[in-house]
């Protein structure tokens, strides 16, 4: 299979988990606050076909999961994580593809997208939030929501994440199906 193909490929099956996990975890706003199923598809994506195609799902998978299956709900949410899910794929993309593919730099190209795509969705919530309820979006909510709510969420990314890319380096992956 050549590259492209394989490269579309992967990104059609990460789409289609990112858009049938948030179902089998539990098709409710809290379990995805909680747990960040799509969140997982899109980080893998940035590692195993880097920044751009991340970026793609990233901003693809909410609205394809609201019209599909009516999650995440359409409200400041959905149009928040448009731009949440992307910075996540876009940073880990671009990390991991400057940094040694060592674990350790694994681990800091993970945490660190996860640090600017709270970043990016503290900013969207804020203006989402003033622009469709008139409220601000207090740091405490932003606290909240990014990571006392999200932890067992991030656990699972911090857990999940590097023992699938080990996986597939163990099983002969090189990286390259990125583009």
């Amino acid at each position: 299979m050549n590259r492209p193909v394989q490269n579309l490929v992967i990104a059609a099956l990460l789409l289609s988990i990112g858009i049938i996990l948030p179902n089998v975890v539990g098709n409710t706003h809290w379990t995805g606050a909680m747990l960040l199923p799509m969140h997982i598809p899109v980080l893998l994506a940035g590692i195993l076909l880097g920044p751009r195609y991340a970026a793609i799902i990233g901003a693809l998978l909410p609205i394809t999961a609201f019209l599909l299956g009516h999650t995440p709900p359409f409200t400041h949410v959905i149009i928040a994580m448009s731009f949440e899910l992307p910075a996540y794929g876009l940073a880990i993309g671009i990390l991991y593809g400057k940094l040694p593919k060592t674990f350790p730099f694994l681990m800091v190209s993970l945490v660190g997208a996860m640090l600017i795509g709270r970043v990016v969705s503290g900013i969207a919530n804020t203006i989402m939030f003033f622009v469709m309820t008139n409220v601000n979006f207090s740091f405490e909510m932003f606290i909240t929501g990014a990571f006392v709510t999200a932890l067992p969420g991030i656990i699972i990314q911090i857990v999940l994440i590097p023992a699938i890319i080990l996986g597939l380096q163990k099983a002969g992956w090189q990286g390259g199906t990125r583009s």
